[in-house]
């Protein structure tokens, strides 16, 4: 009778342990997106990255327009040209739309290190909000509600004000959602 009273004192300590240390994870989630999308900053990243965009769009319509040009010049020229004219025109019409594509490829690379270039103090920023909330509250981990399309985490309490402490840090208030309207 004595083993299975310490054997039951045993087990109640242990599970005494677990509970006590399982209160002291403190799980919180966010949205890093979110919060980046409220910064004022974003606005003129935004206006930014599209004088950028465009800036790369219209040098390749550019480049687009004289290939463009020059293949008709080859066209109407065709006929009244040797074979071995023909061809070294060819291979130069070859080459040239070879680069433009080169160009359009770089051009989407050189787009999206500008993009990166210019998010990156805000990510910055946000992350340190993040990581200063995180101990201030005494939180031991902090999820990405997404990555990517898919949820990070299935389960949390809505009750979860994580990102707001977050906006609040930064000075940041939430957006009221709109009001539910009769269709």
């Amino acid at each position: 009778m004595m083993k299975i009273k310490v054997a039951l004192a045993a087990v109640m300590v242990l599970l005494l342990g677990f509970s006590a240390q399982a209160q002291e994870v403190k799980i919180g989630y966010t949205s890093v997106e979110f919060i980046m999308d409220l910064m004022p900053e974003m606005e003129q990243i935004g206006a930014d990255i599209q004088d950028y965009q465009t800036q790369l769009q219209t040098n390749i319509q550019t480049k687009a327009a004289d290939f463009q040009r020059q293949v008709q010049a080859y066209q109407q020229a065709a006929p009244t040209m040797t074979e071995d004219a023909r061809a070294a025109k060819e291979a130069e019409l070859t080459k040239l739309q070879q680069d433009l594509q080169k160009y359009e490829q770089d051009a989407q690379i050189s787009y999206q290190r500008k993009l990166q270039e210019l998010l990156e103090p805000v990510q910055t920023k946000v992350i340190n909000a993040i990581n200063t909330v995180a101990a201030e509250n005494n939180y031991t981990h902090i999820f990405a509600e997404t990555a990517g399309q898919s949820p990070i985490l299935l389960y949390t309490k809505e009750a979860d004000k994580f990102t707001e402490l977050v906006l609040a840090k930064l000075g940041l208030k939430m957006p009221t959602p709109p009001a539910a309207g009769g269709n």
